[in-house]
Order: C-alpha cells, then structure tokens, then sequence
C-alpha cells in the first residue's frame, strides 16, 4: 500500500464458488489487523448461476471512494468472470486466475485477450478439477500485467476436499498482497466458520491445510 493508497482487490467466479467468503475474509483480517477495510459484494441475476464479484479495498487509512475502476490484484475462477471483468486491469495489475479454467492471458502493447475453457454449472463445479487444465503461464510480452496461474481446483479435490477450494485461493491472494499477517487470516478463517469447525473438526484442518497450500503455490511461483 504506497502512498497511503488503497489496495484494490477483486475476485470473480461463478455462483457457489466461494467467491465472496474470500472476500469477507479479506476484508475481516484486515479489519482486525488495525487497518481500514470495505468490501462489496455484487452477485448475478441468480446467486447460483450467474457470476459473482467481490470488491475489497484496504488500507492503513480512511478509504475515500467504495468503488475503483481499476484494481491491483484481479482474481478470476471461470471464463465469464474473466471477460465479465478484463475492464478493471492496468499496467502493473497481478491477474491471479485458476488454470483449471482459464489459459495464459494473451497480452499485448494494445489489448489484454483473456482466453479460457467452457465452465460448468456452478453446483458441479466440484468435478471440474482440471482435466482440462489450461497451459502454462508464459512471459507477457509487454509489462501490461503480471499473470499468475494456480490448480487449486486440482489441488482441492486431489489433496484435500472441494468444499475447500476457495480458501486454497485466499492463501495465494494472502501472499501477493503481502499486507495481512497469515496468522490473522486464519484467525478470520476460525471465526467464520466457528460454527461448522465445532460441528466438524477434521473441517477445520482441511481449511487450515487449503490456505497453507495458497500461500506455498505463490513462493512456487517465486512471488514472495
């Protein structure tokens, strides 16, 4: 956060992937971290069906406006919410997406082309884990962006369970941000899902795994 400036994160999926409790999450850390925190959630026609965006500005302090029209870290979950929000990247955004639906985005001096795989329905989302992975990321040919490419859906079913899958994603975004201690991320973790955790504690762990995995894919990525 230079300059006393608000970082401006969205993140974007289909319906049911767990988009806007990554968004919450953030937002909540943040909050117990001292620092400023407004996050906003904005849903499809349908909440399950149609694409889900979260709005998440922090700072160390008053933030000014509740919308931004351009962001410093995009993270996008399927191929509509890619295109539904290429309109917020600038030179020098980190485009984290999920390689299970999305290939490397094509860049130029000129456009950001954002290629990807058909989606499935978000209820079957689950089963989509990357049998169609994209390829792998490849230098931009011009500084417009900094893409950043991860199997969480992959790692989620092969590793832990798919109901994790979204917290996979809040570890990596935990670390490119470098503005949340990860230690309160999980303290945010643990507070919003109290209720489950004392239900299910092997949910707990698995949650706690997910996020840890999120964060050792970005220093695989050399983004420490």
């Amino acid at each position: 956060m230079a300059d006393g400036k608000a970082l401006k994160i969205i993140i974007a999926g289909e319906g049911g992937q767990g988009v806007q409790s990554i968004g919450e999450l953030l937002a909540e850390a943040a909050f117990q971290a001292g620092k400023q925190a407004l996050y906003i959630p904005n849903f499809g026609v349908e909440q399950r069906g149609g694409v889900s965006v979260a709005y998440v500005q922090i700072s160390d302090e008053e933030i000014g406006a509740p919308k931004f029209l351009k962001a410093d870290l995009l993270t996008v979950l399927s191929k509509r919410s890619a295109e539904r929000t290429k309109g917020y990247l600038k030179p020098g955004t980190i485009y984290l997406y999920e390689q299970s639906a999305l290939e490397a985005p094509v860049i130029d001096d000129r456009a950001v082309g954002i290629q990807g795989y058909e989606t499935v329905a978000p209820e079957a989302f689950a089963k989509m884990v990357g049998d169609k992975a994209g390829k792998p990321a490849t230098p931009p040919a011009a500084p417009a962006l900094r893409p950043i490419g991860i199997r969480a859906a992959q790692t989620a079913k092969a590793e832990l369970t798919p109901r994790v899958f979204n917290i996979i994603v809040l570890g990596a975004i935990t670390k490119l941000i470098k503005v949340l201690p990860p230690a309160g991320v999980k303290e945010a973790i643990a507070k919003k899902f109290r209720a489950k955790f004392r239900e299910n504690p092997e949910l707990e762990e698995l949650n706690f795994q997910a996020f840890a995995k999120g964060l050792t894919m970005i220093e695989a990525e050399g983004m420490q």
